[in-house]
């Protein structure tokens, strides 16, 4: 708040009581801001206590007695306690000090050693473990939390913002008011002596000023707001499960806020070096006009990019790369800036409109399509967040040209635009050239070379990618993120999301029937590669692997899932709706306009109960989140690691409430068993780079195979099989 100003005009007596009333007022209103905050708070950790006491017990219960010793650098003595039963850390920790003592061989020195150690370890497993609920299995633990955690949840973002500001507002308000307390009187202002009186009246100045600020006005209303949110009465069991299972990833952030039990810091922040992450530690986030609150690695996210201006932000498939953006651009919106560009491919434009709408109140502006230029032009005079697509954005006029500067360039896929040689990298480099900040978002910066992740440092920062060479892919993977750290920052899902639910993978291996083994022959023969994945689907009637996913399907059915099928083929799609029958949704493919494939999505996530949605990898792989399947079938392993990883991570991401399994259709002795064997070396590459790993040292051109020369290396394999079979 404001401070300081002249005291000349400020008067004492009824005028100078009338305002520190005002300001008391407001000060009380704070105060009562933190109490209701503080209440609903303690209510939630009191519900939680239980259930991670239970996680801890079971912890130590599979800790053997033996591993005291460790804390106690081998100074106690544990033959008593073994030969009398405790055999575990957990038998111990929850032993009185009366009850050791009363063990044969156990002193008072031994038996509060034994405790102290014990408790030490069950701190330590407090600290890793997360609390995870079962939508299918809920108990009588469970309920009471999500009933008092539904109370911070439905408040809102504005709880975190009116708390902020109500711990300013207090630290700043209460001293003054003391300070200014003698110039309620102007007797007492007469018996308090010249030195005194000055600092009563400049404390009073400074208090009119917090005042009379409009942000204070603001925060009235805010603070009532959210109190009357705190102290609503609480939610019934039924209406908290079923508000968990629409939002659950905000359930989880306050669960990982009240539990302590949050990411390891260095893994919520990319692992940078040191200097880097505490520049990025020290900004502060505007979420004035954010809708929604964030995780703590994401708020560290929308700062990396904010601190270091020109980056990209490579964090796995989803952890929100969308709205850590959405929080950079609000953080800007919010100290002046008042155009922003959003590039992207056509097949997500859709959810970037929903999203901006739905996590800022920042106004997106639609700039595709036949009414492109218009809408470029109302964008260019009323500001918002234009959002485009890679083919349109080459119509557009770009940078100054274009009469406009923006204050963040964001780019979707931005893998897309890895050769400078194509229009769309050429359009993007426009308009990234003219601009200050600049955000590349993807999940798969380079997927085979440290060549093509060079390609678009060079968009972001020309000087500094001749810096990154060859050299850093053959040192390993170590070198390679320290040598890009400036500008580069990923995170993975098993790093940040200790909530998240399993990922079972499954590899279902089949038999080709005489007539699959027929068609299969055939396509080989032709020696057309693409014709080859899909034979397997050639004969329905008779097919392995579409009798393999009716039984999965309808085991779906039985256990009420819903079920996502992914195939890099509309044929085989056709082929698998037509078994299925009725009642399918999709198939989701390029050919249908992003608005229709984000209502399929919709209108599958809303039906109660079992489901199915068919998806071509390509356009279901990429920009909608589907959540709500936990089953995810893969007709045919596919040649980029990356899409399937991209796929996958549709289902298994934040806000999935249950275990994801994924079944991936093989057929043995063919195509799909030499893709994996030389696909394999490919992922390792990609886990080595793209991720974090200790393990690959090898340079990556090292196990580089292009796609042309994988079909052909695997059609001369198999035709040469074959022929030996013969």
């Amino acid at each position: 708040m404001t401070q300081a100003g002249p005291t000349g005009d400020v008067p004492a007596g009824r005028s100078a009581r009338e305002l520190l009333g005002d300001a008391e007022a407001l000060a009380g209103s704070a105060r009562a801001v933190l109490d209701d905050h503080r209440g609903a708070v303690e209510s939630a950790r009191a519900a939680l206590a239980p259930l991670l006491d239970s996680l801890v017990d079971h912890g130590l219960a599979a800790i053997p007695v033996s591993r005291l010793t460790e804390v106690t650098e081998g100074r106690l003595r544990l033959g008593a306690l073994e030969q009398a039963g405790y055999g575990t850390v957990g038998r111990v920790h929850g032993a009185g000090r009366h009850e050791l003592r009363q063990i044969p061989g156990v002193g008072a020195q031994t038996a509060d050693q034994a405790l102290a150690a014990a408790r030490q370890i069950a701190h330590a497993v407090r600290d890793t473990v997360a609390v995870r609920i079962d939508v299918d299995a809920s108990d009588a633990a469970t309920t009471p939390l999500l009933v008092a955690l539904h109370r911070l949840v439905e408040a809102g973002p504005d709880v975190r913002r009116a708390v902020d500001a109500a711990r300013r507002l207090t630290a700043e308000l209460e001293p003054l008011l003391a300070a200014a307390a003698p110039a309620r009187s102007r007797l007492r202002m007469l018996f308090s002596g010249r030195a005194a009186g000055d600092r009563a009246l400049a404390a009073l100045a400074a208090v009119r000023a917090v005042v009379r600020d409009p942000a204070s006005r603001e925060l009235r209303t805010l603070f009532g707001q959210v109190s009357v949110d705190l102290l609503r009465a609480p939610a019934s069991q039924a209406e908290a499960w079923v508000d968990f299972e629409l939002r659950s990833a905000e359930y989880y952030s306050l669960l990982a806020e009240l539990s302590g039990s949050g990411p390891d810091r260095d893994a919520a922040q990319g692992f940078l070096p040191a200097g880097i992450a505490d520049r990025v530690r020290g900004m502060r986030l505007d979420d004035t006009y954010l809708r929604v609150s964030l995780r703590g690695y994401q708020s560290f996210g929308a700062r990396f990019a904010l601190a270091q201006k020109r980056v990209i932000l490579g964090d796995e498939m989803g952890l929100g790369k969308t709205v850590q953006a959405i929080a950079a651009l609000a953080h800007l919106s919010a100290g002046g800036e008042t155009h922003f560009l959003v590039v992207c491919p056509a097949s997500v434009l859709i959810n970037w409109r929903r999203e901006i709408t739905a996590r800022s109140t920042l106004r997106a502006v639609p700039v595709h399509g036949p009414e492109r230029q218009g809408a470029f032009t109302e964008w260019r005079e009323r500001g918002g967040v234009a959002v485009t697509t890679f083919d349109a954005l080459h119509s557009l006029p770009d940078g100054p040209g274009g009469g406009v500067r923006s204050g963040m360039v964001v780019v979707d896929e931005a893998h897309f635009v890895k050769n400078p040689a194509t229009r769309r990298s050429r359009a993007v480099s426009g308009w990234t050239r003219h601009t200050d900040r600049v955000l590349f978002l993807t999940g798969t910066p380079m997927e085979n070379r440290v060549e093509e992740f060079r390609s678009l440092m060079h968009q972001l920062r020309p000087d500094s990618a001749p810096l990154v060479t060859s050299t850093h892919g053959v040192a390993g993977s170590h070198a390679f993120r320290r040598a890009v750290a400036p500008a580069y920052l990923r995170r993975n899902q098993d790093d940040v999301l200790g909530e998240l639910p399993a990922l079972v993978q499954a590899d279902e291996w089949e038999e080709f029937s005489p007539a699959d083994l027929e068609a299969y022959r055939e396509a080989v023969g032709s020696g057309h590669f693409m014709r080859m994945r899909r034979a397997a689907y050639a004969r329905p009637e008779t097919s392995a692997k579409l009798d393999r996913l009716r039984e999965l399907v309808s085991e779906a059915e039985g256990n009420g899932l819903k079920v996502v099928v992914f195939s890099y083929f509309r044929e085989v799609l056709r082929t698998v709706q037509e078994a299925l029958g009725d009642g399918v949704f999709g198939p989701v493919s390029g050919r249908i306009p992003a608005a229709r494939r984000q209502d399929l999505v919709d209108s599958f996530g809303a039906v109660d109960g079992h489901a199915v949605l068919l998806s071509q990898i390509q356009a279901g792989g990429v920009g909608l989140n589907i959540q709500a399947a936990s089953v995810v079938i893969l007709c045919e392993p596919q040649i980029k690691p990356t899409m399937e990883h991209q796929a996958v991570a549709r289902a298994h991401r934040m806000g999935q409430i249950r275990t994801v399994r994924v079944h991936r259709l093989l057929a043995a002795d063919s195509v799909d068993q030499r893709m994996l064997d030389i696909l394999a070396r490919k992922d390792r590459l990609f886990d080595a780079y793209a991720r974090r790993s200790d393990l690959a040292e090898a340079a990556p051109d090292a196990v580089d195979v292009s796609d042309g020369a994988l079909a052909r290396r695997i059609v001369e394999e198999e035709q040469l099989r074959l022929a030996a079979e013969v």
